[in-house]
């Protein structure tokens, strides 16, 4: 019986021996890498069949494995590809919400530009017909002043709007005593008249500050979606670094030349990955978020007190009533005109004339609802602020989020209850090392990619000046402020052409937790840099008196 105990133990020996040869034998065949291989559009020519040593081998472990020097160049190259893929159709609806809600908000204001000019040379035509015709160029040159502005043009709302008022007490003026000839020299002591006299009644103080603040927060709106379709655009194209590239193949092909083409990469080890190659990315997202909100906030006054379409849509009944209150004032205005600039020398068409001004004295006759135009691209401005609000709030963050909405794509990694069937950067199991924390210094200790913290992307830090400029000009905006915007470095001091608010006008200022300096620094600054603007002056006239003094010494 012994025997037999020991002949069976001989067998059971032999059985385990051979399924461990064939186990063995099945791991070392490359037949499904070479068909995850053929999958991604490669030729499988001179691909092992089986495993081979992989002594030439620079970023996969160097056992036996099945790739071949030229499969890892292939595959480090296609993860590179794949990585720039996966962050632009991530950010593909960041980018498409910055094009789009600048696209229609753009329209919208151009067409209420354009219609209410549109609605005032109409109107005026029906009430004044032509002596309207005959000086429709103050119109004219103030609504193209309007469109300068909006589209970045450097005007000065305040003063613009007021050469307009002046403009137009001149002509009425003129019109309103027939029977005298007025010179240029007199015509510009009338317009010195015009805060004074105040002939158009409250009309323009109170338009002007409509206006000014109106097209203030319309402009800088329009110009925070440009500079945020920029940015995105911009940092959405990724560059790799030679690190970054070396653990993504590590990544997401290693485990084809360990004969594992479908196990996934671990979830937290994507992570470390995806930090460190998009830390540059991840430094934005404190001015990014900064900005977000102040684009909010004047979305907020364009649907409140800074609606530009409730100022231009009835802006041709306003003048209308500014020029009827002129009309009701003529003889007191006259009467103070002539005892502040003289009398002037009558015309010697007097009768004639007088007729011209009864022809002016036309009551107005508003538009009926059914005669407005139609809002202007279709829409209003309420239903565009509230659609891009949504879409701003969902833009928040985006930047430090990106590493993990991209991993927890299942096309990409495991997942995280898959955390022992994943690939961790060496074999299938669970992966160890912590996840780092966001930003470029922050990926000192990162395990799985070299980064140079100190070496920042030049074109990031662009990006976020860029953003910082931007919301600083929000900013103003948002308090009633104009500001200048020609793109420089100068313009995050805040420096503007006007305001858009006056005394109990202005709506209470709001402040930003900015890297920036306060608003009320403005003043204090530009007070400084003239206070000291002499130096220079003072300075030159030193050296060159060292310099006669030095040449008589030489001599």
């Amino acid at each position: 019986m012994s025997w037999i105990s020991a002949l069976l133990a001989v067998l059971c020996t032999l059985t385990v021996f051979c399924r461990s040869v064939l186990a063995d034998a099945k791991a070392r065949t490359c037949s499904e890498v070479r068909q995850a291989y053929s999958a991604k559009g490669f030729s499988l020519s001179n691909i092992p069949y089986q495993e081979i040593s992989g002594e030439q081998l620079r970023i996969c472990t160097q056992g036996y494995t099945c790739c071949t020097s030229e499969m890892e160049d292939q595959l480090s190259q296609q993860s590179k590809l794949e990585f720039e893929n996966m962050v632009e159709e991530t950010s593909h609806f960041l980018r498409t919400t910055f094009v789009s809600r600048h696209k229609k908000f753009d329209e919208f204001f151009r067409e209420l530009l354009e219609n209410s000019e549109k609605s005032l040379n109409d109107m005026f035509i029906r009430t004044y017909g032509q002596l309207y015709m005959q000086n429709s160029e103050v119109f004219q040159d103030l609504f193209t002043e309007l469109k300068r502005y909006y589209t970045g043009g450097n005007v000065n709302l305040e003063e613009m709007l007021n050469d307009f008022w002046a403009r137009l007490l001149e002509r009425i003026f003129q019109l309103v005593n027939p029977q005298y000839h007025f010179t240029e020299d007199y015509l510009e002591c009338i317009s010195k008249y015009t805060d004074q006299l105040k002939p158009f009644g409250d009309v323009p103080r109170k338009l002007k500050i409509q206006v000014t603040r109106a097209f203030v927060a319309a402009r800088a709106f329009v110009q925070g979606l440009t500079v945020g379709r920029e940015v995105a655009n911009r940092v959405s194209k990724v560059i790799p670094t030679v690190g970054c590239i070396r653990a993504l193949m590590k990544m997401m092909y290693c485990p084809y030349c360990r004969g594992l083409p479908t196990v996934k990469p671990c979830n937290n080890y994507c992570l470390n990955v995806m930090k460190g190659c998009l830390a540059n990315q991840a430094d934005l997202d404190t001015e990014w978020n900064l900005f977000v909100d102040a684009m909010l906030l004047v979305a907020e006054r364009l649907e409140g007190p800074f609606n530009i379409e409730a100022v231009m849509d009835p802006i041709d009944v306003k003048i209308s009533d500014a020029i009827m209150n002129m009309q009701e004032n003529s003889m007191q205005v006259s009467a103070k005109v002539f005892q502040g600039c003289g009398q002037p020398k009558p015309t010697q068409y007097g009768r004639k004339s007088r007729s011209v001004s009864e022809n002016f004295n036309i009551r107005f006759r508003p538009y009926s609802p059914e005669e407005r135009p139609t809002t202007a691209a279709g829409t209003n401005l309420d239903r565009l602020v509230t659609d891009v609000k949504e879409k701003l709030k969902l833009a928040k963050k985006f930047w430090s989020t990106l590493p993990y909405t991209i991993c927890n794509d299942e096309k990409v990694t495991a997942g995280v209850p898959d955390e022992e069937d994943c690939w961790n950067g060496h074999t299938k199991g669970r992966y160890l090392p912590e996840i780092m924390n966001d930003g470029l210094t922050n990926q000192i200790n990162n395990p799985e990619v070299d980064v140079d913290i100190t070496r920042p992307d030049m074109m990031i830090r662009q990006q976020i000046m860029a953003l910082r400029v931007m919301t600083n000009k929000l900013k103003n905006a948002y308090n009633g402020n104009d500001v200048n915007f020609q793109d420089s470095i100068d313009e995050a001091s805040g420096s503007g052409s006007g305001s858009g608010c006056t005394d109990e006008m202005c709506p209470p200022e709001f402040d930003f937790a900015t890297t920036e300096a306060p608003p009320g620094s403005n003043k204090s600054e530009s007070e400084g840099s003239t206070a000291v603007r002499p130096c220079p002056h003072w300075l030159a006239i030193f050296v060159i008196s060292l310099l006669l003094v030095l040449q008589r010494q030489w001599r």
